[in-house]
């Protein structure tokens, strides 16, 4: 819950968003998230302990050496399985670069959100090699790339033909869009005049895409930029205000249900890793 205490083995450690992946390794000794969604696939490797969680209806599992894949924009929290608490990996993954690396195919849904996958795993380690050493971009999109075609191949989707030229054009021109006006308001005619769609076909095709919807992935621009300032030890109040929020308790209120945590939180477990 919001109000449990961080104990002393928590921490989590993240590193900068880049080209569509981010990773995050974190530890827990008992409750780790409240009940959140995010618009990123959000792919795991536990390295010890077990961690539980509730998605899609059931409590799941993760034990040491399983890998988990949680699509985007479905709920799950999370907490550890055993007393001795549990520590992870885990990769952050736009799904429209998915699609990007998978020819325009719609990002694949993977069924079994806990696996033994040697080569999910394998990748997993991979990417963490120099953690938080930042990624060579050439390594980002080997690494997408290579994820993409792991959970293709782990998907129960039909194959699905390649989108329309121009759709995909639009989500992109309305992404880039998005993201560069994230602290304000964006109107649905202003996306309409830059796509050349009316705001439900964009909506169909930017979640086909995406697997989000405009506004949410907007909103998910927004707490990624506060994430880092209130790491970097920005007051809760000015990170508020300077990435479009209303006030404190509205950008409390989306980062919880973004992140599962507060962001005081947030604050106290990014410092103790720094």
């Amino acid at each position: 819950m919001p109000g449990l205490p961080t104990t002393a083995s928590d921490q989590i450690r993240f590193d900068a968003p880049h080209a569509g992946l981010q990773r995050l390794g974190a530890r827990f000794g008992g409750h780790a998230y409240d009940l959140h969604r995010h618009e990123t696939y959000a792919i795991g490797l536990t390295l010890w302990g077990a961690q539980s969680f509730h998605y899609r209806g059931e409590l799941r599992t993760s034990c040491a050496g399983q890998v988990m894949v949680i699509h985007p924009d479905e709920a799950h929290d999370g907490h550890a399985g055993v007393a001795d608490g549990f520590a992870y990996r885990m990769l952050y993954v736009d799904p429209a670069s998915v699609s990007l690396a998978l020819d325009g195919k719609s990002p694949p849904f993977v069924p079994d959100v806990v696996a033994d996958d040697p080569a999910l795993a394998g990748l997993l380690r991979e990417a963490f090699a120099d953690f938080p050493q930042a990624l060579e971009p050439l390594a980002v999109d080997a690494a997408i790339a290579r994820l993409a075609d792991l959970l293709a191949a782990r998907s129960d989707d039909q194959p699905s033909a390649r989108r329309n030229p121009a759709a995909h054009r639009a989500v992109a021109r309305a992404r880039e869009f998005l993201a560069a006006e994230a602290p304000r308001t964006v109107a649905s005619e202003e996306l309409e005049k830059i796509t050349g769609l009316d705001r439900f076909s964009l909506a169909r095709h930017f979640r086909a895409a995406t697997g989000t919807s405009p506004h949410r992935y907007q909103v998910g621009r927004r707490l990624a930029r506060a994430q880092s300032m209130i790491a970097d030890g920005m007051a809760l109040s000015e990170a508020a205000a300077a990435t479009g929020f209303a006030d404190q308790s509205h950008l409390t209120r989306h980062f919880s249900a973004r992140f599962g945590l507060t962001p005081g939180r947030w604050a106290a477990l990014a410092r103790r890793a720094a």
